[in-house]
């Protein structure tokens, strides 16, 4: 059975790049990628490993090798739980962990690794890096989160609304100079 979420891209492949962030020949393409680097993982397990069952005597897996990629892309895309995606994808939490990290393992040697994770590896080349972002702008999507309430009244206005010191000094004066 198919989840919806892959039945959904199959139905309207333009909007993967909307749900993955990479478009439907991208994702075509590391799906290829992703089957061949798990049928050679299954062939290396199988040299080192002792039977007692014949090959495929075990459960069936819940999800096809697409949609288990689907799943490691939804996550790395979006960073929701774990139980939310198993939920979206019809398999426990604890399924859902293992499949993302069965699959990011497997893809970590085979792409590209991200900028940070090339600072990690050059620690030489962080100043390089470092001057290179300076000419980016970071932007932060965040949303407000209830902290407990300071008793001293000073202290609370610190936190009303979330203003900065900087802004609240900035209307502060803009009050005083029109009252």
């Amino acid at each position: 059975m198919e989840t919806y979420t892959w039945s959904y891209l199959k139905k309207y492949p333009k909007q993967t790049k909307r749900l993955l962030g990479i478009d439907d020949n991208q994702l075509e393409q590391l799906i290829a990628l992703g089957k061949l680097l798990h049928q050679k993982k299954k062939e290396e397990n199988e040299k080192t490993k002792i039977r007692i069952n014949q090959p495929g005597a075990g459960s069936p897996s819940l999800l096809a090798e697409e949609e288990q990629i689907v799943l490691t892309l939804v996550y790395l895309r979006h960073n929701i739980s774990f139980q939310l995606l198993g939920l979206l994808f019809q398999v426990s939490e604890s399924t859902a962990h293992n499949i993302f990290t069965y699959w990011q393992t497997l893809f970590e040697g085979e792409l590209p690794p991200s900028l940070l994770e090339q600072i990690k590896k050059f620690q030489e080349e962080k100043e390089i890096v470092l001057e290179m972002l300076t000419d980016y702008e970071l932007i932060v999507d965040s949303a407000e989160q209830a902290i407990e309430r300071p008793s001293d009244y000073q202290e609370q206005k610190k936190y009303y609304c979330g203003a900065t010191p900087a802004i609240r000094n900035r209307l502060g004066n803009a009050h005083q100079e029109t009252g």
